[in-house]
């Protein structure tokens, strides 16, 4: 079995926690305790060890302690020990942070005590979510999603994010442009058109080949006692790119698109074509029925086929390090069966999973997780 990736956690005034440290070198964790207690927290602090805003979206400001009369939350860092997967048993961990540097200040992240680029992290860690925000996912807008494939994407391709960034930001000026006073210079709509649609291909692209990568390896999953799960994307670009068309070719088409649109986008004050409106479309393969139509509990767990698959997927490249699970609640979705296969594919590809969930019982069968009680911001042994 491969050594877990993270060999140990360190929290300082995050959330609920003064103080909490975590030796979690023999594996998977799983946290229970009543509501309220800080099961979440522990997984959300995990999420900071990766670029972005963690699982719950929250900026950096919000994260820290707040004790009552605070009108602020307090400085807070997250610090971990990890392994890459060409140490050896011997080496020395590498040592990773993330939090902010004061008071109502910004995030630094560290790597080995030097600052660092947030991006850098996605050099440490590869960290797959689901939480109980995605039991929506199917009945809510396209909105949630795009993020809940982009997460996914992320997770395999680091430069997605980038791309996704530089994507968003050319249609802000472009639309700045569009709708501020006075005639929009044609040159520069022109010239942030362009970036927005090379961008935007990139986008499209990368959502292609995990959406390609994810279908065929759900396909391979028929043993599992979770419902198979047909993958699509709606969006006209991200189809051309499934469909095998030039990358030049989709990237031209989204440019020309953009320039069309002017008027209406003018008119609307948003832009009404991109990779931004696609939609991720989810259907249960044995009722070849939509998941929205589906129980709350298929839902849920052709969600976690869909992210096992993806941790599967990554676990299996040796150049990169190994994923990590935080599965917030989600025992508590599913039956025996269900539970016993998630517990076993993790042990069988010895993935490390951070679980949270109500009752102890919930995790009989984790048989080689740590379990540790939760109760007001204190972490115990089970």
């Amino acid at each position: 079995m491969p050594l877990p990736p993270i060999q140990s956690l360190t929290l300082t005034d995050f959330r609920s926690y003064a103080a909490a440290s975590l030796d979690v070198s023999g594996g998977s964790v799983f946290l229970f305790g009543p509501n309220g207690a800080g099961k979440t927290n522990v997984l959300e602090a995990v999420s900071w060890l990766a670029p972005g805003r963690g699982l719950r979206g929250a900026p950096a400001l919000e994260a820290g302690r707040r004790m009552p009369g605070e009108t602020g939350g307090r400085a807070w860092a997250v610090a971990a020990a990890v392994r890459l997967p060409a140490d050896g048993e011997g080496a020395e961990p590498r040592r990773i942070g993330t939090g902010l540097d004061g008071p109502g200040g910004r995030r630094i992240v560290r790597i080995d005590g030097e600052p660092a680029q947030p991006g850098r992290l996605s050099e440490f860690l590869r960290l797959v979510w689901l939480t109980p925000a995605h039991d929506r996912l199917f009945i809510e807008g396209a909105s949630e999603r795009r993020r809940f494939l982009d997460r996914l994407v992320f997770a395999d391709d680091p430069g997605h994010a980038r791309e996704v960034n530089a994507y968003e930001r050319s249609l802000r000026e472009r639309m700045r442009l569009l709708t501020g006073d006075g005639a929009a210079d044609p040159a520069w709509l022109d010239a942030l058109e362009a970036q927005a649609a090379e961008a935007g291909t990139q986008m499209a692209f990368a959502r292609a080949r995990t959406v390609a990568a994810l279908t065929d390896e759900i396909g391979r999953r028929s043993d599992r006692p979770f419902p198979l799960a047909r993958l699509d994307l709606t969006g006209p670009f991200e189809q051309a790119a499934l469909l095998g068309e030039p990358f030049f070719a989709v990237q031209d088409s989204l440019r020309l698109g953009l320039a069309r649109s002017r008027p209406r986008d003018t008119a609307a004050g948003r832009a009404l074509t991109g990779p931004h409106r696609t939609d991720l479309a989810v259907t249960h393969v044995d009722k070849d029925r939509p998941a929205a139509e589906c129980s709350t509990g298929e839902q849920k767990a052709m969600l976690l086929n869909i992210v096992l698959a993806q941790a599967a997927r990554l676990a299996r490249d040796p150049g990169a390090p190994p994923p990590v699970l935080l599965l917030d609640e989600v025992a508590a979705h599913l039956d025996r069966a269900r539970r016993a296969g998630l517990y076993g594919e993790l042990q069988e590809l010895g993935l490390q999973a951070f679980l949270t969930g109500v009752e102890r019982p919930l995790f009989d069968g984790l048989d080689t997780a740590q379990g540790l009680r939760v109760e007001d911001g204190a972490l115990l042994p089970a």
